[in-house]
């Protein structure tokens, strides 16, 4: 029995959101503000209830609905007004399960194996007269405030009501006839729902030496533990040393409090020996670890206090701790002389384990996190070993991220990426291994894509925009033109203050475009025209017939009959090549969302590639620092006039000994502002483009 599908409508961003769980573990990404705390947030106030609603929960588009209603200083709610924040759980069971306690919920047993249980938070209709009435009186006193305003202020539920139902679920997928729950106990069986929040009590500040958060822990983990069978041994040894240590302290108390005690005589009493107070030790075993006891960590033969840690170690050990607490809980522990058993669902919430932790301690958290969780559930130790008695119980675990580095380490059939559509004000849940499915036909581009995200760009998830190269020559000079566009230009928002990812896709850019799709981020590809031209070798084929080979060649070359270029090749397939070079912008494809940005015609000129184009427009830069540029060669024929006189295709062929060397070589000689050299158009225009 598992919850296989989760949705969500009228809370935040959260609109009309769906996300399909997986049966371990989902792992959701997305950028800041796509609703993973919303996610998180709206489950722990329908099924813990720690929380209250406010008027601030519902989506920007109810409330406007609501406002709308206004008439003057009064307000005309409509008796079918949907103003309802709801939260649907989809549960899947099969003929292995226990259905003692789902059973009462199932309302359709010709169809699919599947119970919906429903949330709602919603306007109560019979108290809208009262609403009606109150707020009316509001509005006398504040003429400029609006119903928002007012539930803002007096919103504490009273208005509002919470109900549970289940309800029917069809063979097409939607949703019949519902009935009320009103025994909620019949949820806790069936749904424990733990959370581990990202704001965790951790701190290693010297003024906060009193909060040892890890300590705390200690304590609560020996609470769960105290009233267990499995430690009761343990425990009986614990309090009888406590007691003996009541014995010896006993023996020292009058001597420590003999002065105070002494004064409290002076004072008398109504009687002799009235005024005659003691003090004795009395040390309980759950007081002790709360208030006494001090986890520390091992530095060679030293006991160093738990606050000497890094943030990173106090939050993973936090998080450990937390863990097995959940855990505990999850198997009813505490209970067991109640004889409750685990639930029938358990649902375990980790938001953002990767706080204060460094890239190698996020690889290590996700590579075993699964594993512990495995043995958990399962009844087994940290060995793997089945341990008498604990018991077993379905458990379901949900990770939000922002970090690459446990995105990369994940199993990808298991990622949940979320993505805000800016129009529709929502925010939608996509499956990646759906993306697998867009490749089916080519399934390696797709294991390469995997391959290449794993290694090297798995932070392209969390980017809001993206510049897709070619190699090192792009890699290394496109931050420092973002930087000279910023200052020259004075862009607001700069280019380097917005989360633009750069990623060099070689020759393999065209594989990209289906992800790129997927995750939905404005993109700017950044390729060469690479013309050539047909040139007959000598060869021929079997009939005779002379094999022509691609040779490179100028642009401007009337020979010049293509691009060997594959991402023109690709996103540019439906423009023929005099399109291409006749072309004096860079062509935005794809709804506006793509822009593949070559060279084009400047200044008289028309470049091949980067070199060629950077060379043309900058040949006194470089004849200037020649002698001390790294990547030349043949640094005289930068000085050539006249008929000897070479162009930039010419000296970009024959006088560059190392693209990277002649990079670095730019980045070198450019004075503080960068404005001693210019930006090939190409570039530049796909740049500002990138940047509104």
């Amino acid at each position: 029995m598992i919850i296989k599908k989760i949705k969500v409508e009228n809370f935040r961003l959260l609109n009309d959101f769906s996300i399909d769980l997986e049966e371990n573990l989902s792992l959701i990404i997305g950028k800041n503000n796509t609703g993973k705390t919303s996610l998180l947030s709206v489950m722990e106030k329908f099924i813990n209830e720690k929380s209250q609603f406010s008027i601030n929960d519902f989506t920007i588009d109810k409330q406007l609905e609501l406002s709308k209603l206004e008439n003057k200083n009064s307000i005309a709610i409509p008796e079918d007004l949907d103003f309802t924040i709801k939260l649907l759980l989809e549960i899947h069971y099969d003929n292995n399960d226990n259905l003692k306690n789902i059973s009462p919920l199932i309302l359709n047993l010709e169809e699919e194996n599947v119970v919906v249980i429903g949330f709602e938070h919603s306007l109560n209709s019979n108290l809208y007269e009262l609403l009606q009435e109150e707020f009316r009186k509001f509005k006398a006193d504040n003429k400029n405030k609006n119903i928002i305003d007012f539930l803002k202020i007096d919103h504490n539920g009273r208005f509002f009501i919470n109900q549970v139902k289940t309800i029917e679920y069809k063979a097409d997928g939607t949703y019949g006839i519902s009935q009320l729950i009103k025994d909620k106990k019949t949820l806790t069986r069936i749904i424990n729902f733990q959370n581990i929040k990202a704001k965790r009590e951790v701190n290693n500040s010297d003024t906060n030496r009193s909060d040892n958060t890890l300590s705390k822990l200690s304590a609560d983990y020996y609470e769960s533990i105290e009233n267990t069978p499995k430690e009761e041994k343990t425990i009986k040894k614990l309090k009888k040393e406590l007691e003996n240590t009541d014995d010896e302290l006993n023996k020292i108390y009058p001597e420590v409090f003999e002065e105070v005690l002494k004064k409290v005589e002076i004072f008398g009493g109504k009687e002799e020996g009235e005024s005659i107070i003691g003090v004795i030790s009395s040390l309980q075993s759950k007081n002790i670890l709360k208030e006494n006891t001090s986890v520390v960590y091992k530095h060679i033969d030293h006991h160093l206090p738990e606050d000497y840690h890094g943030l990173g170690y106090l939050n993973l050990f936090a998080m450990i701790f937390d863990i097995e607490l959940k855990c505990r809980e999850f198997r009813k522990e505490k209970e067991i002389l109640e004889n409750q058993i685990p639930a029938d669902i358990n649902l375990l919430f980790i938001e953002e384990p990767e706080a204060h932790t460094h890239p190698q301690m996020q690889h290590v958290f996700i590579k075993n996190i699964t594993r512990i969780l495995e043995n958990e559930k399962n009844g087994l130790d940290s060995k793997g070993e089945k341990v008498d008695g604990k018991k077993t119980f379905i458990l379901q675990s949900i990770i939000t991220t922002h970090s690459s580095h446990i995105t990369a380490e994940s199993n990808f059939d298991d990622i949940k990426y979320f993505l805000k559509e800016e129009k529709e004000n929502n925010i939608i849940s996509k499956n990646l291994k759906d993306l697998k499915k867009a490749y089916s036909v080519e399934t390696d581009q797709y294991a390469f894509l995997k391959q290449y995200l794993t290694i090297n760009r798995a932070e392209l998830f969390f980017a809001d925009k993206a510049i897709l190269i070619e190699g090192d020559t792009e890699r290394i000079l496109l931050p420092v033109m973002m930087r000279k566009l910023d200052l020259n230009e004075k862009l607001s928002p700069a280019l380097l203050s917005q989360n633009i990812s750069i990623v060099e896709v070689g020759a393999y850019s065209h594989i990209f475009e289906k992800f790129i799709d997927f995750i939905g981020i404005k993109s700017l590809l950044v390729t060469d025209f690479d013309t050539f031209k047909l040139v007959d070798n000598g060869k021929t084929d079997k009939q005779d017939n002379p094999i022509l080979e691609r040779e490179k060649c100028r642009v401007g070359d009337k020979e010049a009959s293509g691009t060997s270029n594959n991402s023109l090749t690709h996103f540019l397939s439906s423009y023929k090549f005099d399109d291409l070079k006749n072309s004096v912008n860079n062509y935005i494809i794809k709804k506006g969302s793509l822009c593949v940005s070559y060279q084009h015609m400047e200044k008289g000129y028309h470049a091949r590639s980067f070199e060629d184009a950077f060379i043309h427009l900058n040949r006194e830069f470089i004849t200037k620092n020649k002698t001390t540029f790294q990547g030349l060669k043949k640094e005289s024929n930068f000085d050539l006039e006249g008929e000897e006189k070479k162009d930039a295709y010419s000296l970009a062929e024959d006088c560059i000994k190392k693209k990277t060397h002649f990079a670095l070589d730019i980045v070198y000689h450019s004075n503080e502002s960068y404005s001693n050299w210019g930006i090939p158009s190409y570039i530049k225009e796909g740049l500002l483009w990138l940047q509104k």
